[in-house]
């Protein structure tokens, strides 16, 4: 049997990157996955992430999901349980950046990226929350929600207030919550990845900032999405059984240094 043998979890902005490669392990690992994203298709190509599950193996479906929108992620969160009859696993990974330093920021781009971002983690774990509380206990945990922050929740994002801000306030909710929740049987943690070398185009492919981060990474190598599905499947598992409220560095050592 696998880890998540008979779990069902959702993964936001499951379609690429880290949020393909955690609802792919989940899968592997026996859980029913909901991949919910904006779009179906894959940002690094390739067959979409449900196709991947199926041909594995695996079982999943596809959502389409604004996790900026209250009622996307309610529908979401609904049709899951429909579909499965329960919710033990909520991770909440969508995000998007705008790559702009304080004064170079709008009011557009800063509320597009706290909405999806923050608003985002915000929408998903009430929803689960609402759902878990509902249901019975397994040792003492009725639900687990993941929120995947990263290290730049925790030092400066180069030129990206928003994305930075987002971050931290992803670190702060999941505390929060663990705080509020723990003696509910809601266990709330967070993986925060360092740099991860996705395949996907845009400014993080930029050479520059790889070689920036392989200068300031201790061990050898860059992340790859693999790395933070791991760390996600731990804190999804019953391995984690005494852990809540915890922001798990995947960083290569980058916040040690």
């Amino acid at each position: 049997m696998g880890r998540l043998e008979g779990r069902v979890a959702i993964v936001t902005g499951g379609s690429s990157g880290i949020g393909r490669a955690i609802a792919r392990r989940f899968a592997a690992e026996g859980a029913r996955v909901s991949v919910a994203d904006i779009t179906e298709a894959a940002k690094e190509r390739g067959p979409p992430t449900v196709e991947l599950i199926r041909s594995a193996g695996g079982e999943a479906v596809y959502a389409r999901t604004d996790v900026a929108l209250w009622a996307d992620v309610d529908r979401l969160v609904t049709g899951t349980v429909d579909r499965w009859g329960r919710l033990d696993v909520m991770v909440n990974n969508a995000a998007v950046y705008t790559s702009r330093p304080l004064l170079d920021e709008d009011k557009a781009g800063w509320n597009h990226v706290l909405s999806v971002n923050l608003t985002g983690y915000f929408f998903g774990c009430k929803r689960a929350v609402q759902q878990m509380l509902t249901q019975p206990e397994h040792e003492g945990v009725r639900g687990r929600l993941i929120n995947v922050t990263s290290q730049h929740g925790m030092v400066a994002a180069p030129s990206d207030v928003a994305y930075g801000v987002s971050k931290a306030g992803g670190v702060y909710l999941t505390r929060q919550i663990a705080a509020d929740y723990g003696r509910h049987g809601i266990v709330c943690n967070a993986v925060a990845p360092g740099k991860i070398v996705t395949g996907k185009p845009g400014a993080a492919m930029d050479p520059a900032a790889l070689a920036y981060s392989r200068a300031r990474t201790p061990l050898p190598r860059l992340g790859e999405p693999d790395d933070v599905a791991a760390a996600a499947l731990f804190l999804a598992s019953d391995e984690a059984r005494f852990m809540t409220g915890v922001n798990l560095m995947v960083d290569g050592g980058w916040m040690a240094a």
